[in-house]
């Protein structure tokens, strides 16, 4: 008899106390964003921007918390954290964590609002890194995601391995990251409120995790 396979959402139905740890959560989220704006000189321009690092990192804490590794060897475990790892540069290569060229400024802390910030910006004659918090918190968990989704797909063997390749839901982050360029480079951190792309990209990241945390399971 073949393994059955789970397609229904019900199991990730939030119970109650998993909706009053999200209602504090928000709440917290809302305070420190409030607070941000009363110690500092900005003034926020837009609410929907400054909701967007929530949403990335919101969905990345729910998807952690509602999928687990999948039981495997040691070696199929060492295996799919490589996949993960390699993901995760690969996103961060075509999202703008880093980019091969600089211009030698060194380091910095970029105060920017909740989420957006504090980011840290390097600029060296090779090399420039832009670690914006929710950038990297989405991307880890994209890449956690496709860890599981390689290690699920090891307990089918081959065949399985293979049909990750087709897998839309791993390859629709990178895809659309590098369709929507999504946040472009250290030198537009100031300026990311006015980027259109930012509603896009968030959408393409809420989906992608949708995708890989809902993926049929055994």
């Amino acid at each position: 008899m073949g393994a059955s396979v789970s397609l229904s959402p019900s199991r990730f139905q939030p119970t109650r106390k998993t909706l009053l740890y999200a209602a504090f959560l928000l709440n917290g989220e809302l305070a420190v964003v409030l607070f941000y704006f009363a110690v500092s000189a900005s003034v926020p321009t837009d609410p929907v921007v400054l909701a967007y690092p929530f949403v990335w990192i919101n969905a990345s804490i729910w998807a952690v918390s509602r999928v687990d590794l999948p039981d495997a060897s040691r070696r199929q475990r060492v295996f799919a954290l490589g996949v993960g790892l390699a993901y995760f540069l690969l996103l961060g290569g075509v999202g703008g964590v880093y980019m091969f060229h600089g211009a030698g400024l060194g380091a910095r802390i970029s105060w920017l609002s909740p989420g957006w910030g504090p980011a840290l910006v390097y600029s060296g004659s090779a090399l420039t890194i832009s670690l914006l918090p929710f950038k990297v918190v989405g991307y880890a968990t994209l890449a956690y995601l496709v860890a599981a989704t390689v290690l699920d797909a090891a307990k089918t063997g081959v065949a399985g391995l293979l049909g990750l390749l087709a897998c839309v839901s791993c390859t629709w982050p990178i895809a659309a990251t590098v369709f929507t360029g999504a946040f472009g480079s250290a030198s537009a951190l100031a300026a990311a409120a006015q980027n259109e792309p930012y509603g896009l990209s968030t959408v393409v990241f809420v989906s992608s995790v949708l995708l890989l945390a809902w993926r049929p399971t055994r």
